[in-house]
């Protein structure tokens, strides 16, 4: 009989985002930054971890970044892709899987960052863990917290919150229809557990 296989959560783990690095930045080569990331622990709001993350672009599509980690210091290479409507979208490089990657993680127990096919099945996203009904009570609340914090509402006085002054239309109509598809989720769950309550009380 096959061993049961064990996966850790994602996003218990560290995770760095370049697009978070560079936000907010007009990137040249020749362009430095270093930056010093701390994570905390979701639920008890502690420290889990702290980097310097240093940043170089050495010329227009490429550059490098060093995590520096305690004693311990990976180095990741930086390429820039051109966008459709002009300048460059950065992306890091994947060490072990050699591709362009916006995010890199380091799960529980890892020793180094990588993207997320580098951990294949050790690993699942938080949703992974949850049920349908659960996944789409977490849907919801997702669009809710968006769209609440861009829009300045407040989350407990709205289900699904008007459209934030400076959103397009198009991205909150999505948005919209994403929220409906999980309360359709939702409806479901109630029918099937009336329906389970009705036949029980035969």
């Amino acid at each position: 009989m096959s061993r049961p296989l064990y996966r850790v959560q994602l996003e218990s783990g560290l995770k760095l985002d370049i697009n978070r690095l560079m936000c907010g930045v007009r990137v040249a080569p020749g362009w430095r930054s270093i930056k010093l990331m701390s994570w905390t622990n979701s639920y008890t709001g502690e420290g889990t971890a702290s980097a310097v993350v240093s940043l170089t672009i050495q010329s227009e599509r490429w550059g490098s970044c060093d995590i520096r980690i305690g004693d311990s210091v990976q180095h990741v290479i930086l390429e820039a892709r051109p966008r459709h409507f002009g300048g460059h979208q950065w992306y890091f490089v994947c060490p072990y899987m050699n591709r362009r990657a916006s995010v890199l993680w380091m799960p529980p127990g890892a020793r180094t960052f990588g993207c997320r096919q580098r951990w294949g099945r050790q690993v699942a996203y938080a949703s992974q863990f949850l049920d349908r009904v659960s996944r789409a009570h977490s849907g919801k609340a997702r669009i809710n917290s968006r769209l609440c914090s861009m829009g300045g509402f407040d989350p407990d006085e709205w289900d699904l919150p008007p459209k934030p002054k400076w959103m397009r239309w198009a991205t909150y109509t999505r948005a919209e229809e994403k929220f409906d598809a999980y309360e359709r989720v939702l409806d479901e769950g109630i029918a099937a557990l009336v329906m389970r309550l009705g036949l029980y009380r035969r």
